[in-house]
């Protein structure tokens, strides 16, 4: 299987070398484009495709261990090594990458943003399985420095991504996204170095299995400072998070899709991957700063998309959702800080769920605003007369999908979101010991409000949103966009690329044990065997 996993990483690395050999796709420019395009699909489905193997082959009853291995000296000097390897923890996040960026690929075929200085879709595909490549890498690799060199990848590609294919303010918002997650790479590397060289191995195996043996209390604190910092920036925790609601509203449906599926995904990995098992006493000191902040970033979240659903407020769908997507990632941080199974568990559940449910938003939200022209809540509502957008008496099965996505986004038992927030409660209600069980449960009921404001704006969206009258005043001659009283429903290519998302909400709802049983053994021995 250790073939399988390093055919995962070289096939997207080596597509978007493809992309750059000239006339390679053809000599016209459109048609190049086109079969670039169905390239870049193709080398995605492939590797969707090695990434199912690897987990048909992947041994459940072992998940603790890691599989797929395989470990070979890369740069002696430091002691860098090329290490891989999967487990119950990181084989999740490698089918969710793998099957998130196939299905932006699948729908860029039809929608992916052109006009006039637009680059090529040549470079786009390039960029794509570029992104992919650092994407996989980040949850594959074993060495401090591989880790660090993959979590830096993904930063060029979707900086183009946003700065070429966005929307308006998209290059302000793409410089801002790589300028804070830089500063805070920064700051990460030198954590990495401290613990590195403090502990004499960037192996991350053999630092999992040391449990933080030989480093100083004070070096623990020091290393989650400078590394939780980065891994911060990135998840996003609050105040490090204000970078994303502009990078998800300027950028393209696929640039949004996976920046919320996966990116934000890779800061908590790292907290799980690296802190947890490297730096027990550092992280038992933080930790109740972690939840604290986590808890704010919840009820931020909530509170900014309240803001955002008020009529007159002009906000923006896609804005509203990426700041939905600070607070559930505060879940995902609050689960992390009660160093328990259940809590890390919940945590790891909610990575997957989020990615899920908020990959299925910005695909809706997207073609929302490709039939409406626009993503402005008060501009939809306004040009109804002010009763909602009539997603329902317009595009019925559209706006199904969408309240479907909201109401798995805000926690409906029995579909993904669900099981994550509440694990990570209740690993609030009974923290790791050693942490103060009164101040865990203030911030448990906290996070409880939190779900309780997270379902008041997500239904609003939906009433607003779905709801009025489709036969409501229609847009003035000539208006900016001219908004027709009806259009197509949901088309074939979008069937193609929501469906896997609305079907794994489902079973991982239903039977949350898909991912529970493989996690669990990889969380309890990360722990320490507690």
């Amino acid at each position: 299987m250790n073939a399988v996993l390093i055919a995962l990483l070289l096939l997207p690395l080596l597509g978007s070398a493809a992309t750059l050999v000239p006339a390679l796709f053809g000599a016209d420019e459109h048609t190049a484009g086109r079969r670039a395009l169905g390239f870049g699909a193709v080398v995605s489905g492939a590797a969707l495709i090695l990434a199912v193997v690897l987990a048909a082959g992947f041994d459940r009853g072992h998940s603790a261990r890691m599989q797929a291995v395989t470990d070979v000296a890369w740069i002696p000097a430091l002691g860098v090594r090329l290490h891989l390897g999967v487990d119950g923890i990181s084989l999740p996040l490698l089918v969710l990458t793998a099957l998130l960026t196939f299905l932006c690929a699948l729908y860029s075929l039809r929608r992916l943003p052109d006009g006039p200085g637009t680059p090529s879709p040549r470079a786009y595909t390039g960029l794509l399985l570029l992104l992919e490549t650092g994407m996989l890498g980040t949850f594959a690799v074993l060495d401090l420095l591989l880790f660090f060199l993959a979590f830096e990848v993904v930063l060029v590609p979707m900086y183009f991504l946003i700065a070429r294919w966005g929307g308006a303010n998209r290059g302000p918002a793409a410089t801002r996204f790589i300028l804070y997650t830089l500063l805070g790479s920064a700051v990460m590397l030198l954590g990495f170095l401290l613990l590195g060289l403090k502990a004499g191995t960037f192996d991350m195996t053999v630092l999992a299995q040391r449990h933080g043996n030989g480093l100083s209390h004070t070096t623990q604190i020091l290393v989650v400072l400078a590394i939780g910092l980065g891994l911060a920036v990135k998840a996003p925790m609050w105040p490090f998070h204000s970078w994303l609601p502009d990078a998800h509203t300027a950028a393209p449906t696929t640039g949004s899709v996976l920046l919320a599926g996966v990116l934000l995904k890779m800061g908590t990995y790292g907290f799980v991957r690296v802190l947890l098992p490297s730096a027990p006493q550092g992280m038992t000191t933080l930790a109740p700063y972690l939840a604290a902040f986590a808890v704010v970033g919840i009820l931020y979240g909530s509170l900014a998309c309240l803001a955002l659903v008020r009529p007159g407020a002009k906000g923006d769908l896609k804005r509203l959702i990426a700041y939905s997507s600070v607070g559930h990632m505060g879940f995902v941080l609050l689960g992390i800080a009660t160093l328990t199974p259940t809590g890390v568990n919940g945590a790891l559940f909610a990575n997957v769920a989020h990615g899920l449910i908020t990959g299925l938003l910005f695909f809706l939200v997207g073609a929302v605003k490709d039939r409406y022209g626009t993503a402005d809540l008060d501009r939809l509502t306004a040009t109804t007369g002010g009763t909602g957008a009539a997603l329902y008496g317009r595009a019925p099965r559209l706006g199904g999908l969408l309240a479907f996505a909201a109401v798995a986004s805000l926690g409906l038992p029995g579909l993904a979101g669900f099981w994550g927030e509440l694990l990570a409660m209740f690993g609030s209600f009974q923290p790791a010991a050693g942490l103060s069980r009164p101040a865990f449960l203030v911030f448990m009921a906290l996070a409880g409000l939190g779900t309780l404001l997270t379902a008041g704006y997500l239904l609003s969206v939906v009433r607003r949103v779905c709801m009025g009258d489709p036969a409501g005043t229609p847009a003035p001659v000539g208006a900016t966009p001219a908004l027709r009283p009806s259009f197509a429903d949901v088309q074939s290519y979008e069937v193609a690329a929501w469906t896997p998302l609305v079907a794994l909400t489902l079973i991982t709802g239903l039977w949350p044990a898909v991912l529970l049983g493989l996690s669990n053994p990889a969380v309890t021995a990360l722990l320490g065997g507690s």
